[in-house]
């Protein structure tokens, strides 16, 4: 999640230049229809949706760490701004209800959690109407707007990984009164931890801010990330966990914010000519690279233990659905489907804000999170082949 209010003077910026355009001239329809791309995924979804057996019966929960993409509501619980929590986020979730997902319906965690057979979406952990179910089938302990540096957290009042930690520290004591200690410590070793977080970290942070900058050069922070990841995954095994899917970058340099703040500075040119920002992409491949080095050593870690970890990459099939949009059943993907979509996010896109009439048509819900359709796609090309390699063991 970018914080938009810290970008708040850039934004007003290109406000300014947008006032003079209209909606209807910025999002053209496409001709043809997708039949077959359809029917696929209608028929994949009713897979996932009817899937009651993991691959091996194995995997308990799923408990989910890291920032908007998997934070399923938590941040409704903070004194924060980032929150998601009204239309017309959620418009297409179940009951079309908003949740705090920054999305309009599910996220790429949900779908995992549906084809291990757990259930149709992972609840947030600060909810208070959890059940005991909720609990033990899985919980997000994410928040929007966070990242592996604290100071990305405390920029945008949001929970740091060290205390998205506590909170699964309570959680093992919570489960373990009710079931038991040993179960609890058996049931966490058979659940599946999946973290995506790292974008916030470079979007919200040391691209836009100085303060890193004064420390560290590029690849000094990208280091210091995968220092603090490392630390994050030892605490994990320190707890019992023993199966982790880590989410790679995507190409942050084709979000629509950061292509309309990146633009030249002429208005026309933020209509007309929506590049990916390649530098950024270059930055995102390059960490990738990294951290695949650097979870290969934590997954021998995880493997001694009787465990494993896996690398979701997701760059690839990002930059192919953002780039051939068409290819995948796109009508849109440089706009958000809400507002003007160059710059709506959080409290910007919002129940006074227009929004198109079918999402599936759009890569990008606001102009920064992805519709429920990217995240399915990247469940199917990105997330499901690893969740397998990982119940296989």
């Amino acid at each position: 999640m970018i914080n938009v209010s810290s970008l708040g003077h850039k934004i007003k910026i290109k406000l300014s230049q947008l006032k003079h355009l209209h909606r209807d001239s910025m999002f053209p329809a496409m001709a043809g229809t997708f039949l077959s791309l359809s029917l696929l995924l209608a028929s994949t979804i009713s897979v996932t949706k009817a899937q009651t057996n993991p691959i091996n019966g194995s995997a308990s929960a799923l408990l989910v760490f890291g920032d908007s993409t998997v934070d399923a509501g938590n941040n409704n619980y903070l004194f924060t701004t980032f929150k998601g929590n009204f239309p017309p986020y959620g418009r297409d979730f179940k009951d079309h209800q908003p949740t705090g997902r920054f999305t309009n319906g599910r996220l790429g965690s949900d779908f995992v959690a549906s084809y291990l057979g757990l259930k149709d979406d992972v609840p947030a952990y600060l909810d208070p109407t959890l059940s005991l179910e909720d609990l033990l089938t899985g919980v997000s302990f994410a928040s929007a707007g966070t990242g592996f540096d604290t100071l990305t957290a405390q920029i945008n009042d949001v929970i740091p990984v060290s205390t998205q930690l506590d909170y699964f520290r309570e959680y093992i004591d919570r489960i373990g009164a009710a079931i038991g200690r040993q179960e609890a410590e058996e049931h966490i070793r058979r659940a599946i931890v999946l973290i995506s977080i790292g974008t916030n970290d470079f979007i919200v942070n040391y691209l836009a801010l100085p303060f890193r900058k004064q420390t560290f050069t590029v690849g000094q922070y990208q280091d210091f990330l995968l220092m603090k990841q490392g630390e994050f995954l030892q605490e994990l095994r320190n707890l019992a966990v023993r199966r982790v899917a880590v989410v790679g970058l995507t190409p942050f340099g084709c979000i629509p914010l950061v292509i309309t703040l990146n633009s030249n500075g002429s208005g026309e040119n933020i209509i007309d000519d929506r590049r990916c920002v390649e530098s950024y992409n270059a930055l995102s491949r390059d960490y990738n690279r990294k951290l695949q080095r650097a979870l290969s050593v934590e997954h021998q870690l995880f493997a001694q233990l009787g465990g494993g970890l896996v690398f979701m990459d997701v760059y690839q099939a990002s930059y192919d659905i953002f780039n051939n949009p068409a290819k995948f059943g796109f009508e849109e993907s440089r706009r958000g489907c809400c507002g003007t979509g160059l710059v709506e996010g959080a409290f910007l896109c919002n129940p006074t804000t227009p929004a198109c009439l079918d999402a599936s048509k759009f890569v990008f819900f606001d102009s920064i999170h992805g519709t429920e359709k990217v995240y399915f796609l990247t469940f199917i090309y990105s997330l499901r082949g690893p969740i397998d390699r990982l119940l296989r063991g």
